[in-house]
This record gives structure tokens, C-alpha cells and sequence, in this order.
């Protein structure tokens, strides 16, 4: 009787140990440079706040804790003090009860091993970082151009072209790796760089049922939501932004804390600069916008409407900037939602409002073309 009940008791406690490691990702392995601390994000979590582990020089060996398959980013805590501008980070995804062999340095150059999921894990990780290494030279060849005096625009037309071909490239990759390896769950994870919501659908439908309806149905599977979502959002977009369609009016308080409509300055060309003091695009394009906003003064107006910054970054941001046009703010809690009423998509979005109340043209992003319209619609008037 004793060893029975003993058998019941090893048993329970096997099943008990099982159960933990089921919830758990095991982290080992040698990160080269990253000294005494990694930190752990989980993007998907929603929290902006990483765990912080620390490790024994360059050898990590940790536990996380883990309710489901995500993305987590292991970093280096100069890269989330952005004190360097080496990216020290790896990228992976996160799979509870798995064990997760990563080494590297901090270069960002990493290989994955471990249980049979990295294992398979790696060979899919070797194949984008091919493919990802073809777009990050090329898009130092067009910053490194420009930097050297080239013509942004030119420089841009011409490797474009180039740019497309290799992401099809890169899409088609990612496609056959999916429909070669449908009954392993690595081609599940791989769904989400696909970024198409046709393209993510058809790849699920290429999935074995086994992988389709496992473990990895909920990671792929929200990536598939946000897709749809982002679609719609887009496909929104461009019917309240397109050219000819009334602007939304809103009323928002000013600056100096008084209420200031789209509506009191019809009658004249009115830019509706979506920003904030937090979007680096924004900030780095304010020298231009003032250089035209001075070489066609009186011809169009400046409506700046502040999103995602306190009232208090946000007059920080103008007066720092020196941005002498209209401003409004647009708090996340305000009862009239521009953002939503012109379903902005990015920072920053400027929209281009005629005389007439009417949308003329929306441009998303720090975009030459911009101050290419504003002189097609002034020069010389």
C-alpha cells in the first residue's frame, strides 16, 4: 500500500512540475556585451513596462513566466535608454513550455536553437534575415545617397522599383517556407509577416489541421484581428480623407485655452497638421513647415492639433519650436474626436483643407510632396 500511494505521490508531482513548465519559457544561452542586465518586453502585452533580469555577464539563464504564445524583444538596457545607436536587441517569439537557446552580441546579430520548436524556429529565422538583410541595404544605400547630397525624390524613384521587388520576393519566401513546413508549428508564427490580410488568410488555410487548431492559434490568429482591422481602418481613411469630400468640422480649445473651430477660418487654405511632440517625423519636418509657412504668409493657415501629449509637453513643444500658427489640443479623453472623425492612420497626417471647406489632398508621413502641392497652390498668386 505504501508503494502505491508513494507511486501517486511521485505522479502528482510530476504532473505538478509539468504543469509549471508549461507556463514557462526557459531562456539560456550567451549574449555577448550585455554585461549584468537584460529587459524583457512583451509589445503584445499592452505594458510599456520590461521585465528586468539580471544575468551573469554574458550568460543568461532565466525563467519567464508566459499564459501565451507572444513576441518578446531581449534587450539591453543602453537600447531602451537609447544612449546607443547600435540596435542591441533580439527579436523572438515566445513560446510557453519551450526552451529558448539564444546567442549573440550587440550587433543584433543572433541564432536561435533549443527544443524541436526553435530548432525549427531557426531555420525560419535564417531565411528572413536573408531576405531582411536585402531591405536594410538598400535602405542604407538611399539614406547614405542623400546624406552624400543626392536628390531625395530621385534617389527614391529610383530604388522604389527595386524596394517592391524585393519585398514581393520577400512575401513570396515567406509564403512557400509556410506552405513547405504546414504541419510544423513554426509556419504558424511565420503568418504575421505576411502584414496582408489576404495574403495571412490564404496561409492559415495552408496550415495543417493540427497546427491550424493548436497552440499557436490564438499568436497567429491575433495577428490576423489586427490586420482586418487596420484594413478597415484603412479603407475608412480613404473615403473620409479623400479629395473633394467636406472636412469634419471640430471645435478644440487654443493655446491660450479658448474654444477655436475648423469652421471660423473657412474661406481660406487651412492645413490640418495631425502631431506630436513625442512623433520624431513630426518634430524633424517643423523647420520646412516654418520655411513655408513664412514664404506664402497670408496665403494659408496652420492648424496644428496636438494628439498624445499632455497639455503641458504640448505648449513645451511650441514654444521650443518656435511654431508661430494656429494650435489646438486634442486631449485622448475629448468628447469631439478629430482623430477619429478623420480616421488618422499615422503621424504625422497633414490634410490640406480648401477655400470652400473641401478636402483637397491628404499626406501621411514627412512627405516632399506636401510642400510640392502647397507650391502648385501658391506660387506666383
Amino acid at each position: 500500500m505504501k508503494k502505491i500511494l508513494l507511486g501517486f505521490a511521485l505522479l502528482a508531482t510530476a504532473y505538478t512540475a509539468m504543469a509549471q513548465d508549461a507556463g514557462i519559457l526557459h531562456v539560456k544561452g550567451q549574449l555577448v556585451g550585455y554585461k549584468d542586465t537584460v529587459m524583457v518586453f512583451r509589445p503584445e502585452s499592452g505594458s510599456q513596462k520590461p521585465d528586468t533580469i539580471l544575468i551573469n555577464g554574458s550568460n543568461i539563464d532565466f525563467k519567464l513566466s508566459m499564459s501565451k504564445t507572444e513576441t518578446i524583444i531581449i534587450a539591453t538596457p543602453s537600447y531602451t535608454r537609447r544612449e546607443l545607436s547600435a540596435p542591441m536587441f533580439a527579436r523572438v517569439v515566445g513560446v510557453p513550455g519551450e526552451t529558448l537557446e539564444l546567442n549573440g552580441n550587440t550587433d543584433s546579430v543572433f541564432t536561435v536553437g533549443g527544443s524541436t520548436f526553435y530548432q525549427q524556429y531557426h531555420e525560419f529565422d535564417v531565411m528572413r534575415d536573408k531576405m531582411v538583410s536585402a531591405m536594410n541595404a538598400m535602405a542604407k544605400e538611399y539614406r547614405t545617397r542623400v546624406a552624400a547630397g543626392e536628390d531625395r525624390n530621385a534617389v527614391g524613384e529610383e530604388l522604389q522599383p527595386k524596394m517592391d521587388e524585393v519585398q514581393k520576393n520577400y512575401k513570396a519566401a515567406i509564403t512557400d517556407f509556410i506552405k513547405t513546413h504546414a504541419d510544423k508549428e513554426v509556419a504558424a508564427v511565420a503568418i504575421p509577416d505576411l502584414e496582408d490580410l489576404d495574403a495571412m488568410e490564404a496561409a492559415a488555410a495552408m496550415l495543417s489541421e493540427s497546427v491550424r487548431n493548436g497552440r499557436m492559434k490564438d499568436f497567429y490568429g491575433r495577428a490576423i484581428d489586427e490586420a482586418r482591422k487596420y484594413k478597415e481602418a484603412e479603407e475608412r481613411a480613404a473615403k473620409v480623407q479623400a479629395a473633394g469630400v467636406e472636412a469634419p468640422d471640430f471645435t478644440l480649445n487654443d493655446i491660450n485655452g479658448k474654444p477655436l473651430s475648423l469652421s471660423s477660418l473657412r474661406g481660406k487654405h487651412v492645413v490640418l497638421d495631425f502631431w506630436g511632440s513625442w512623433c520624431g517625423w513630426c518634430i524633424k519636418g517643423m523647420p520646412k513647415m516654418k520655411e513655408y509657412y513664412a514664404k506664402y504668409q497670408g496665403k494659408f493657415e496652420i492648424l496644428g492639433i496636438d494628439c498624445n501629449d499632455t497639455e503641458e509637453k504640448w505648449k513645451a513643444a511650441v514654444a521650443k519650436h518656435e511654431l508661430h500658427w494656429l494650435h489646438v489640443y486634442h486631449p485622448r479623453s475629448a468628447a469631439d474626436n478629430v482623430c477619429q472623425k478623420y480616421a488618422i492612420q499615422g503621424f504625422p497626417t497633414k490634410i490640406i483643407v480648401g477655400p470652400d471647406g473641401k478636402i483637397v489632398k491628404t499626406i501621411v508621413g514627412e512627405d516632399p510632396e506636401f510642400y510640392t502641392l502647397l507650391d502648385s497652390l501658391f506660387e506666383g498668386k
